[in-house]
């Protein structure tokens, strides 16, 4: 799929996540949430999504987002201890990071966001282009079918 292609990164880029959690807060945003991960996050929690929403969900412009802690580094309200504490069930954006548009535009962009990412690094394992095009279509599916990634942080 890449083959022939000019996409800067048709080689492959180098990424290992390493947990860190720097790409779970730092910057106020939004990690926006489908109706479908928020009741597998409240099953996951063992609640009822009424109360999750309560509890975790922020709304704004008629869509859902995971609340930030402003006081803590505007850290996701699931981090603790620099953990996921969701892993299992994270919402697609979270799953699909550093693989976002936004960090892909260019070389100077996916160097951006090595700064604030160590997984990013020449010692990774490399990621082939095809492997990076599957996560941007699954993206681009979940935007497609109610997930929203505008202002994402």
């Amino acid at each position: 799929m890449c083959e022939g292609t000019d996409l800067w990164y048709k080689n492959g880029l180098r990424f290992n996540c390493t947990g860190c959690g720097k790409c779970c807060g730092g910057v106020p945003g939004y990690v926006w949430v489908t109706e479908q991960e928020m009741l597998a996050i409240a099953q996951y929690l063992n609640i009822t999504v009424e109360l999750l929403k309560r509890l975790y969900i922020r709304q704004r412009d008629n869509r859902y987002a995971l609340i930030e802690r402003p006081k803590y580094n505007y850290d996701c309200i699931f981090l603790k201890d620099k953990k996921c504490s969701i892993y299992p069930v994270r919402p697609i954006q979270c799953k699909t990071f550093p693989w976002w548009e936004y960090n892909l535009k260019s070389k100077d962009s996916w160097q951006a966001a090595a700064q604030n990412c160590e997984g990013i690094n020449a010692e990774a394992p490399l990621v082939t282009c095809l492997e990076i095009v599957q996560q941007l279509k699954l993206r681009k599916l979940e935007d497609d079918h109610g997930g929203q990634f505008s202002g994402e942080r």
